[in-house]
C-alpha cells in the first residue's frame, strides 16, 4: 500500500501555496499566475569540444560531490561523440540559465538523467533536491523525426517551480527565450478565487451551457469529473476546450485537492492552458498573462471581471493551416499514384537508364494536381510528407498525410 502523506502536511503544504500566489498577485498587480511552462530552443551551431572536461569542473572536496562527478565522467565517456558531448553542455548551460533565473531555491543536478517526451536524456532543475522542471536534450531513436528533434533542447517546467519562483521570474525567462530565438510549446494560465468563484462553482457549467464560452459561433467540447450530484457535490473539475485543439480551460476546486473535501474550502481555479498545436505563443504570454488570458474567450474576460479585473483582451489566433492541408492532399496523391503506379518503373530507369534520364524525362513539367500549387509550396510539401512516409514505415502517403 502507498504510503499516504499526512493531512497536517497537506494542509501546510496548501497555505504555503496560496501565501505565494497571494504575494506573487501583490507584486504584479494582477491575479493570473503562470503556473505551467515549456519551451523549446535549437542547439547552437558550434563546433565540438572534447567531452566537457572544462565544463563540468571536479570538486575540490573529496566525498559525496566528488563520487558523483566521477560518475558524470564515465557517462559522458559513453556519449557516442564529441557532439553527443556539447549537446549535454548546451543542454546543461540552459538549465543552470533557467534555474538562476528562478532564484535561489533552485539548482540543476550535477548528472543527467533518462529523458522524456522523447528525449534520450535530461538535466533535472532542483528544489530542495526534488525535480521541478527538466531541460531534454538529444533524440530518443533513429527516425528522421527524432532527429530533427534532436536538435533542439527543450525546458519544461512544472507547477511548484512557478509557484516557487522569486518574483519577476516569467519577464525574464521571456527576454532569455526571445534571446534565443525560441518557441513556447505550452503556458498554463491560471486564475485563482480563493473565496470562491461569486455565484457559486455551479455557474461555470450555467455558463457553458448559456453560450458564454463560444467562440465565433462555435461551442468547444466539454467534459466534467468528480461528484456533482446535489447533495454530495465536491471535488469537481470541469473541462472546455480541448488539448488537440491547443486551448484547455480546466476549472475545478483546488481547495478540495489541497485540504480534501471535507475542508469545505472554497477555493476554486480557472486554468487556461495553451499549446502550439494550432498557435504560436507570444513571449508577451509571460509578460501580460491576463491580457492572454482575457482573449482566449469572451466567458475568460467575465472571469476576469468576476475577479474585479479589467484588461485589454490579447487573443492568440490559430494558424491558417487550410493552404498547406490543399497542398498535402494533391501532392499525397501524387506519391501514391508514383509509388504504387509508377514505383517500378522508376526504379528500372534510376537503375538502368543512366545518363538517358536528362534527355527521357520533362523536368520543366509537373503534375496537372499541382499547377494551381507554387513550385516552392510543392517543394515544401513533398519534403513533409516525404519525411512523414518515412518516418511511419509501411504507412501509404495518404495516411500520414492527415
Amino acid at each position: 500500500m502507498a504510503r499516504q502523506t499526512p493531512k497536517n502536511a497537506l494542509v501546510l503544504d496548501g497555505d504555503t501555496v496560496k501565501a505565494r500566489l497571494l504575494a506573487e498577485r501583490t507584486f504584479t498587480k494582477t491575479p493570473v499566475h503562470v503556473d505551467w511552462l515549456r519551451f523549446t530552443v535549437r542547439r547552437k551551431a558550434v563546433d565540438a569540444i572534447s567531452k566537457g572536461e572544462h565544463f563540468f569542473t571536479a570538486p575540490t572536496i573529496p566525498g559525496t560531490e566528488a563520487t558523483r562527478w566521477q560518475a558524470l565522467q564515465n557517462l559522458l565517456k559513453d556519449f557516442q561523440s564529441d557532439a553527443d558531448t556539447l549537446l549535454a553542455t548546451e543542454a546543461h548551460e540552459l538549465a543552470v540559465e533557467v534555474a538562476s533565473l528562478l532564484g535561489r531555491e533552485f539548482t540543476v543536478a550535477l548528472e543527467p538523467r533518462k529523458g522524456q517526451d522523447f528525449y534520450r536524456f535530461r538535466w533535472s532543475i532542483l528544489r530542495s533536491e526534488i525535480e521541478c522542471g527538466w531541460v531534454g536534450f538529444g533524440s530518443s531513436s533513429d527516425s528522421p523525426r527524432q532527429a530533427a528533434q534532436g536538435q533542439t533542447i527543450h525546458c519544461n517546467l512544472y507547477g511548484v517551480a512557478c509557484t516557487f519562483a522569486d518574483h519577476g521570474w516569467t519577464h525574464k525567462l521571456a527576454d532569455l527565450i526571445d534571446t534565443l530565438h525560441g518557441d513556447i510549446t505550452r503556458a498554463d494560465l491560471a486564475l485563482d478565487f480563493f473565496d470562491g468563484i461569486p455565484g457559486g462553482f455551479e455557474t461555470v457549467k450555467s455558463d457553458y451551457l448559456g453560450g458564454a464560452c463560444d467562440v465565433y459561433g462555435k461551442r468547444p467540447k466539454y467534459n466534467q469529473l468528480g461528484c456533482w450530484l446535489e447533495g454530495h457535490e465536491h471535488s469537481r473539475s470541469f473541462y472546455v476546450g480541448s488539448k488537440e485543439a491547443g486551448k484547455q480551460t480546466n476549472a475545478y476546486e483546488k481547495g478540495h485537492q489541497l485540504y480534501g473535501p471535507e475542508s469545505g474550502s472554497l477555493w476554486h481555479r480557472v486554468e487556461l492552458r495553451y499549446g502550439n498545436k494550432l498557435r504560436e505563443l507570444p513571449t508577451d504570454l509571460l509578460r501580460r498573462p491576463a491580457d492572454f488570458f482575457s482573449g482566449a474567450s469572451d466567458w475568460h474576460a467575465l472571469m476576469l471581471t468576476r475577479a474585479d479585473t479589467v484588461c485589454t483582451p490579447s487573443p492568440i489566433k490559430t494558424t491558417d493551416r487550410r493552404q498547406e492541408l490543399t497542398v498535402d492532399a494533391a501532392v499525397s496523391r501524387s506519391l501514391r499514384w508514383g509509388i504504387d503506379t509508377a514505383g517500378p518503373t522508376l526504379v528500372a530507369l534510376i537503375k538502368w537508364g543512366g545518363d538517358a534520364l536528362d534527355d527521357l524525362l520533362p523536368w520543366s513539367r509537373r503534375p496537372g494536381s499541382l499547377m494551381s500549387h507554387s513550385e516552392a509550396e510543392c517543394k515544401e510539401a513533398f519534403s513533409r510528407l516525404v519525411q512523414r512516409f518515412t518516418s511511419a514505415g509501411s504507412a501509404s502517403p495518404a495516411a500520414v498525410c492527415f
